[in-house]
């Protein structure tokens, strides 16, 4: 997933149950990996594949991420990602002089699931990382017998209260549920002169141009929190009232500026600064 992951509360079992937790996702669902289910579904051309249960339950999660946001958490932008030039680790990104290939809008309408039985238009791929690495989250958690947190790449759940540093800001009490961060400051890339990032406009396949740099929301599971921060950056100005009329938490970074949203600023207290799970 080319992220640090950071466990908290966990004896020596705990963890190395948690760090399988990541292996066996990363294997299954790795864009790099030649020998992932991902990569084989995404080189399968035929119309219909069966998906193992696993990789059928992401597919399902996705799916209805996008449907909640309007399809601004689109799981069909395999192609466009790698348009941008994300086409290995990020680790091993270096500036390329090429220019972008050819924008690739998503289309996860057009995707079906039954049971394990998927079916995706010819030449659309798969790039399920926008649900995968908080469902991970949330799975690892529940490893945890006692008081405690797993985080991956500004992802977090946790068992009890956690403490929890803001990015460029002061830190809060998270009381239960998940916190989640997306912004482009840790991962972006030169491709053909031009900055390139992994937040992506389903409507153009192209890095999305948000006011934000980073946006960081609370909800009832690190799942939710990340579909819901992810699509608050893309919505750029409007995210932080999409946001309050679900009554989700969001604090926004941009211009310079620190931006809460009215929820955030509602469930926040001056003196502990503390964050409930939210539906």
């Amino acid at each position: 997933m080319g992220v640090d992951v950071v466990v908290g509360g966990a004896s020596t079992v705990e963890l190395r149950a948690i760090a399988a937790v990541f292996e066996s996702w990363d294997r299954r669902f790795s864009r790099f990996r030649r020998d992932s289910e991902l990569t084989r579904v995404n080189r399968n051309t035929a119309e219909t594949v069966v998906v193992t249960p696993v990789f059928a339950r992401a597919v399902q999660t996705a799916l209805a991420a996008a449907a909640a946001t309007g399809g601004l958490v689109d799981p069909t932008l395999g192609v466009a990602i790698e348009a941008a030039g994300y086409d290995r680790d990020f680790a091993e990104l270096d500036g390329d002089p090429r220019p972008p290939g050819p924008a690739a809008p998503g289309s996860w309408r057009s995707v079906r699931l039954t049971g394990r039985v998927l079916s995706r238009p010819p030449g659309a791929a798969l790039d399920l990382n926008g649900v995968v690495k908080s469902m991970a989250v949330d799975a690892a958690v529940l490893f945890l017998a006692g008081d405690g947190f797993v985080s991956a790449g500004g992802d977090l759940a946790g068992r009890g209260e956690v403490t929890v540093a803001l990015p460029e800001g002061p830190t809060l009490r998270l009381l239960s549920g998940g916190l989640a961060t997306s912004g482009v400051i840790q991962r972006s890339w030169v491709r053909g002169g031009g900055v390139q990032h992994h937040l992506l406009d389903p409507h153009t396949g192209r890095p999305s141009r948000s006011r934000w740099t980073e946006v960081t929301v609370a909800a009832c599971s690190c799942l939710a929190a990340d579909v819901a921060a992810k699509a608050a950056f893309l919505l750029s100005h409007d995210g932080p009232d999409w946001l309050d009329e679900r009554g989700l938490p969001g604090r926004f970074l941009g211009d310079g500026a620190v931006v809460a949203n009215v929820a955030w600023r509602r469930v926040m207290s001056p003196r502990r600064r503390l964050l409930g799970a939210v539906a």
